[in-house]
């Protein structure tokens, strides 16, 4: 076994200082955001009636299977950059550091592209407020708030952490109140009546709908594992990181759902479809503004402008760490393992998911929102979803003395689940983006990022034009809270 390269350094490193509520907080925070309130009329389209609840629910259990297998990992291996390091770990016997790069050349895309996507919706719902907003205003209030982002996030871990826990509880107010003003005028008839044929599973339509309902669904819950790529900045980390990514699952799913049947239980579903509607672009506007009237609705959409901004707040803090450690490791550029001298982030990172966020952000202004989720989500499968599955059943075999806090509960069994869900928004992905082509988009880029690695690897002269490094550093490191016990959360 060689040295350990990915070992945090005793010194200068990061600092556990973000607790089980702090850590729940942030991710709750980066699932809920903008998501909801701007997907809920695209899970109709998708379904074509109220039956669109399917698509959370069965988000929410790929979310709870694809959550399990990060919470093993998390636990067994709390280091910053999160599956950069399971991949590493895992990979590193066969194909030495090409896993780990890959991962770090789509996550430096695939991450401030779901950014992305909050300030969209951000400016979506600006615009119930200022109807006369034009795109051009639209696009520089879009631009700037990713550039106050990154100013806030200028600083350490411990006035983040509680800035975040007040945007945690905007958040809740903010969907709170959507979901008592849906209460106080819910019909259930609205809510409850549904096309004919909605739930025919020998229609091809009905599973092309669900296909397309589950990837927005699972965009929805994006962010359950914010804090897994914050492990090295987590106090006791085997047990915080598992319960943290199960309390906020639970937590979202009970939200959400709330929210849709309440929606639903107060505006037509065929309102949310007409594209001429405030309905298909505010719902939760729509929402308020008949049920408790205008002033209402102007004050929760404050909130929830509020909400999105918290939630691209706390993906660029745990988004900017991924290229840290690679960086450190020597399997992506080496500026960015460089942290601030006295707030000890990582500067790089964050600046370079800012740009990239707001270019995606201008992007996704001039297209349409449901395709931007589609080629998001299919990068992201291949080398992150996919790969993090085959890597929890490697290093089980590769490394049985791991030290594993937690343990996924009926092993393999949510491996499998998350392993169909997958395959599922992948295969179905240019279905529903017809024209698109988000299949081929996402191979194009992991087959540039493979030529990438081997320009990488011939002047790095590492494999293949070297030895493998094999570093099983996690096997011989001590627990991160010695005195802590094993979590059986």
């Amino acid at each position: 076994m060689s040295g350990s390269p990915g070992s945090p350094p005793p010194e200068g490193g990061f600092v556990r200082r973000v607790g089980l509520f702090q850590a729940t907080t942030i991710n709750m925070s980066q699932m809920c955001g903008i998501g909801p309130f701007v997907t809920i009329p695209l899970m109709v389209a998708a379904f074509g009636g109220p039956q669109a609840v399917i698509g959370f629910v069965a988000g929410a259990v790929l979310a709870l299977a694809d959550g399990l297998v990060w919470a093993e990992l998390g636990a067994a291996m709390p280091g910053s950059g999160g599956s950069y390091v399971y991949l590493r770990q895992a990979f590193q016997y066969r194909t030495g550091r090409l896993m780990p790069f890959l991962f770090v050349w789509t996550a430096m895309l695939f991450i401030p592209l779901i950014m992305s996507t909050g300030v969209v919706g951000f400016v979506q719902y600006l615009g119930y407020l200022a109807p006369d907003m034009g795109r051009t205003t639209g696009d520089l209030v879009g631009v700037g708030i990713i550039a106050l982002v990154v100013m806030l996030l200028w600083r350490g871990i411990e006035n983040i952490a509680r800035i975040t826990a007040v945007m945690w509880t905007v958040m809740i107010a903010s969907v709170l109140l959507v979901i008592v003003a849906a209460a106080s005028d819910f019909s259930a008839h609205l809510a409850f009546t549904y096309p004919a044929h909605a739930f025919e599973p020998t229609s091809g339509h009905f599973w092309v709908g669900f296909a397309a309902g589950l990837t927005i669904g699972i965009y929805d819950y994006l962010g359950y594992n914010t804090t897994a790529y914050m492990g090295a900045e987590i106090k006791d980390p085997g047990r915080t990181l598992p319960r943290s990514i199960l309390f906020s699952i639970l937590g979202i799913m009970a939200i959400y759902l709330l929210l849709q049947i309440g929606t639903l239980g107060v505006i037509d579903w065929h309102r949310m479809t007409d594209a001429g509607d405030i309905a298909s672009t505010s719902v939760a506007s729509a929402v308020l503004e008949k049920t408790w009237g205008k002033g209402a609705a102007d004050t929760v959409t404050v909130l929830i402008l509020i909400t999105a901004f918290a939630s691209v707040f706390t993906g660029l803090l745990g988004g900017s760490r991924v290229p840290y450690d690679a960086a450190r490791d020597r399997v992506f550029f080496r500026p960015y393992a460089k942290l601030h001298p006295r707030h000890r982030f990582p500067m790089l990172g964050l600046a370079t998911m800012g740009v990239i966020t707001a270019i995606g952000f201008l992007i996704g202004r001039h297209t349409d929102l449901a395709t931007l989720i589609q080629l998001l989500t299919t990068v992201m499968v291949i080398v992150q979803a996919l790969a993090q599955i085959v890597a929890l059943t490697v290093l089980r075999k590769r490394q049985p003395t791991l030290r594993r806090p937690y343990r996924m509960w009926l092993y393999p069994l949510p491996s499998v689940i998350a392993l169909v869900g997958w395959l599922v928004i992948y295969g179905y992905a240019d279905k529903n983006s017809p024209g698109r082509h988000p299949i081929e988009w996402s191979l194009a880029w992991v087959a540039l990022g493979c030529v990438a690695f081997v320009v990488w690897a011939r002047l790095e002269k590492v494999w293949p034009f070297g030895p493998r490094e094999i570093a099983e550093e996690y096997l011989t490191a001590p627990a991160p809270d010695a005195d802590a016990e094993p979590a059986q959360a």
